[in-house]
C-alpha cells in the first residue's frame, strides 16, 4: 500500500464514520433503529452501502471515485436541518476510529489484508469500543447522579409521562409550582434516562425545591428504568395514543409501558388520565373530567373545574382547547403539593407559551401559530381549528403526523380540506397520500424543506395565519 492509497483509505473510512454518528445520534445511538427503523433507508444505499460495495470491487479506481462521494455527503450534509452536535461521546468515536483506522492500515503495509477488512474492521471495532466506553462512563455517572438525589431529603421530584403534551405539561406543573416554590424542570424534551442522568449531575440547582421532568420510551421497560432512577414522589400519566405504534405494535403495549412511572419507592400520589387505565390503584387519582365550560381562542383559553368540591375559574394566555387535560394535571400537582387555590389561579393566568408549542407570533402583520413540536392528531386538529377562527387566508405548513397510521394523516387532511386556503406539505413522508387527498385551493409539495422560506414569502402576505405543524427534521 503506497501513501496515496493509505491516505484514501483513512479519508474513506473516516466520510463513512462520519456518516454513521449522524445517523446513531439522530436514532440515540441505537444501531438497530437506524438498520431497520430508518425513515429514509435508501440514504443508507447511496451513501453507505454502493461507495463500500465500490471500494471493494474497484480498488484500483477509487482513488479518483473518492472526491465525487466526498462532494455527495458534503451536499447532503449541507441541506440537513439537523446537523451532528458535536458531543464528546461523537468526539471520542471519530478520534477512536482515526486511530483504528491508521493501525490497520499500517498493519496492510506490512502484510496485505483485503479492503474489506481495512475498511469494515474499523467502523466495527471503533462502534463496539465506543458503545462500551459510553456505558461503562455512563453507570458511573448514574451512579454519581443517583448518590445525588438520595441525599437531598427534601427535595420533591414530579415526573411526567404520556404519549403526547409531556413537554407543555412539564413546563406547566412547574411554571405554576414556581408561584410557591424554586422549581426546576428538565430543558426542552429531555426525556430519556442518559439525559436525565446528565441533568441531575450537571443542572440540578442545590436550592431547589421541586423537580419537575418528563419520561418517554422507544421500549418496554425505559420508563421502568427512569422510575428507579428518580424514584418520583409524584408521577403523572397523560393521555395514551398512537404515537410510536411502529416500536410498541399495541396501544395497550403503550399504556403498560406509561404506567411503569408509579413503581416508585417514595410514591405518594399518582396522576392517571382516564383513557390509561382503569385499574384501581390506592395511590392513583384519574382525571380528565373535571374541566368544563372551555373557551378557546386564538387569544387564550378559559374553563372551569372542580377541585375539592369548589369550582375554580381560570383564565390562562395559552392556546388549544387540549390543553385543558394538561392543566388539569399541573392543578392537581399544585393542590397535592400544598398550593392554594388563588396561587393555583395566579399561577395558571401567568403560564406562557411553551416555545414551538402552540405559540402564538404576531410578525409582519401576519399572525404564526408555532406548533412545530407537536405530533399528535389531536393538538394538530386543534390547531387547525384556531385557524378557522381567523377572518383572513389560511394557511398550514406541514409533514403531517409521523410515527402514526394513514387513518389518522386522512383525518388531518379532512381538517385541511375545510379550513385552510394554502396547505405547504414538507418532506416525503406522507406526500404521497397528501398530494392525493388534499382539495385545498393552492397545494405546494416541498421535497425538502430549504425552499420553504422562499415559498412563503412569495405566497403569504400580511393579514394570513399561518400554522406550523409538526416541524419533523428532514432525515424523516
Amino acid at each position: 500500500m503506497d501513501i496515496l492509497a493509505f491516505s484514501t483509505s483513512i479519508i474513506f473510512v473516516m466520510a463513512l464514520g462520519f456518516y454513521l454518528i449522524v445517523n446513531l445520534q439522530w436514532y440515540d445511538y441505537k444501531i438497530d433503529r437506524v438498520v431497520l427503523k430508518h425513515h429514509k433507508p435508501l440514504w443508507h444505499f447511496g451513501l453507505f452501502i454502493i461507495p463500500f460495495i465500490l471500494h471493494f470491487v474497484l480498488p484500483q479506481y477509487f482513488i479518483a471515485i473518492l472526491p465525487l462521494y466526498l462532494v455527495a455527503l458534503g451536499l447532503w450534509y449541507y441541506k440537513l436541518d439537523k446537523k451532528l452536535v458535536f458531543t464528546w461521546r461523537v468526539k471520542r468515536f471519530l478520534i477512536l476510529l482515526f486511530v483504528l483506522t491508521f493501525f490497520i492500515n499500517m498493519l496492510t503495509m506490512i502484510k496485505e489484508f483485503d479492503g474489506v477488512s481495512f475498511v469494515f474492521l474499523p467502523l466495527l471495532l471503533a462502534y463496539v469500543g465506543s458503545k462500551g466506553a459510553e456505558n461503562y462512563m455512563f453507570m458511573a455517572y448514574k451512579k454519581e447522579a443517583q448518590k445525588k438525589l438520595m441525599d437531598r431529603k427534601d427535595l420533591k421530584i414530579v415526573c411526567v409521562t404520556g404519549s403526547y403534551g409531556k413537554t407543555s405539561m412539564k413546563n406547566f406543573i412547574a411554571q405554576v409550582l414556581s408561584k410557591k416554590y424554586k422549581v426546576y424542570a428538565t430543558p426542552r424534551s429531555v426525556n430519556t434516562i442518559a439525559g436525565l442522568v446528565r441533568d441531575v449531575n450537571m443542572d440540578l440547582p442545590d436550592d431547589c425545591e421541586v423537580y419537575v421532568c418528563e419520561a418517554g420510551a422507544r421500549l418496554r421497560g425505559d420508563i421502568y428504568t427512569i422510575a428507579q432512577f428518580l424514584h418520583p414522589h409524584i408521577a403523572v400519566v397523560g393521555k395514551v395514543g398512537p404515537q410510536h405504534l411502529e416500536y410498541f405494535k399495541t396501544i395497550e403495549n403503550i399504556q403498560r409501558t406509561k404506567l411503569e412511572i408509579i413503581q416508585s419507592d417514595r410514591l405518594e400520589k399518582a396522576f392517571v388520565h382516564n383513557g390509561v387505565t382503569d385499574e384501581v390503584h390506592e395511590k392513583v387519582e384519574f382525571f380528565g373530567d373535571a374541566v368544563s365550560s372551555v373557551e378557546a381562542t386564538l387569544e387564550g383559553l378559559s374553563f372551569d373545574m372542580q377541585l375539592h368540591g369548589e369550582n375554580l375559574h381560570l383564565e390562562t394566555k395559552i392556546l388549544g382547547s387540549f390543553n385543558t387535560i394538561n392543566l388539569e394535571a399541573s392543578i392537581l400537582v399544585a393542590d397535592a403539593l400544598g398550593m392554594a387555590s388563588e396561587e393555583i389561579k395566579q399561577g395558571v393566568g401567568a403560564l406562557e407559551s411553551v416555545e414551538h408549542r402552540l405559540q402564538r407570533i404576531d410578525a409582519g402583520g401576519k399572525i404564526i401559530l408555532d406548533d412545530g413540536y407537536n405530533g399528535n392528531i389531536d393538538g394538530m386538529l386543534e390547531g387547525v381549528r384556531l385557524l378557522s377562527l381567523h377572518p383572513g387566508r389560511k394557511v398550514i405548513v406541514t409533514p403531517g403526523l409521523v410515527e402514526s397510521t394513514d387513518e389518522l394523516n386522512l383525518e388531518l387532511v379532512e381538517a385541511i380540506n375545510k379550513v385552510c386556503d394554502i396547505a405547504i406539505i414538507t418532506g416525503q413522508l406522507n406526500a404521497e397520500l397528501f398530494n392525493k387527498n388534499l382539495t385545498v385551493a393552492e397545494k405546494i409539495m416541498l421535497g425538502d424543506k430549504s425552499q420553504l422560506t422562499k415559498v412563503l414569502g412569495e405566497r403569504t402576505r400580511a393579514g394570513d395565519i399561518i400554522l406550523f405543524a409538526n416541524d419533523a427534521p428532514n432525515f424523516i
